[in-house]
């Protein structure tokens, strides 16, 4: 029992913080193969080298002071550490960028189809309060946005039926996407998800590590199916739009304009595959053009 507190806040942190990048909607209690390094560790070996790489290609600069110091605190000393495996869907970029940063869209589509138990409000224009029914609640803030990364800062607590007192802690999430453009128009989305999480307490940081290949392998898990998840909705939208418009006026947890403007995102995503479609089929021949292309030929004949 012990194990609990910490294990059901990572996880809990994970599926609430996460959600700003595509995490999925359950929690999957698989165990993870180990390595020398740990799957989530931060003290030599890949791990590390992947952190060190990655912390030297954010652009820090670009950012305010209060928002470099949330992300140093974390990422110099995270009790856990991991970059989730790559993604690659077929998915519309102005579709998969605005479910990114509004992920209440995903959330409300789950709530629809009765799924999950998570809530989120939107506090600010880049701010979200999430919770997911079991005792997990995250402000999570999206620190720095361009179409090839985002950086989301999470700060949660752990107030269930296993402690006594909230647990609390931080995460840094960084997403890097690239895309890749077929000739037909088509794309796809290549997605990889960094994951630093902080705990306060030095328990908890303690009992998380030792549970770090639950937590790694849950998530594993869900980024693989939230992809999936993304892939599907954006394929409904090319070719379902009028199906897809109902649902979008039907979200719960999402505002007006936010609604509004995915349901713009909808008909223009069924626009540009229309216009694919159609560049893609053979030149048709009118009647007029057929006879004239077989008239020559019948009067030399004869």
């Amino acid at each position: 029992m012990a194990l609990e507190p910490a294990k059901s806040f990572a996880l809990g942190l994970l599926a609430v913080a996460m959600l700003m990048v595509q995490t999925g909607p359950g929690i999957a209690a698989e165990p993870i193969a180990d390595s020398s390094s740990g799957p989530w560790s931060v003290f030599g070996g890949k791990a590390s080298r992947q952190r060190s790489e990655l912390i030297e290609v954010l652009p820090l600069g670009r950012l305010t002071p209060s928002a470099r110091d949330q992300i140093t605190r974390i990422t110099d000393s995270p009790t856990l550490y991991r970059r989730l495996p790559k993604q690659a869907i077929a998915a519309d970029r102005d579709l998969f960028l605005y479910m990114t940063r509004n992920p209440e869209i995903i959330v409300g589509m789950w709530e629809l189809m009765g799924i999950t138990q998570v809530q989120t409000q939107r506090v600010g224009p880049y701010q979200l309060d999430a919770e997911d029914g079991a005792g997990t609640k995250c402000r999570i803030d999206l620190l720095y946005g361009d179409q090839n990364l985002h950086i989301y800062y999470a700060d949660g607590s752990y107030d269930g039926r296993y402690v006594s007192k909230p647990i609390q802690g931080q995460g840094i999430f960084v997403l890097r996407s690239e895309y890749a453009e077929a000739a037909d128009g088509s794309t796809t989305v290549m997605g990889t998800l960094d994951c630093f999480v902080k705990f306060d307490s030095l328990g908890a940081d303690l009992v998380a590590r030792t549970m770090s290949g639950l937590i790694g392998r849950s998530a594993d898990h869900n980024f693989n199916e939230t992809a999936k998840f993304i892939s599907q909705v954006s394929q409904a939208c090319e070719t379902k739009p009028t199906s897809m418009l109902d649902m979008a006026e039907q979200l719960p947890q999402v505002s007006q304009p936010v609604q509004t403007q995915f349901a713009r995102l909808i008909v223009q995503a069924a626009r540009k595959a229309d216009a694919r479609a159609a560049s893609t089929m053979p030149p048709k021949i009118s009647s007029t053009e057929s006879r004239q292309s077989v008239h020559p030929a019948m009067t030399s004949q004869r």
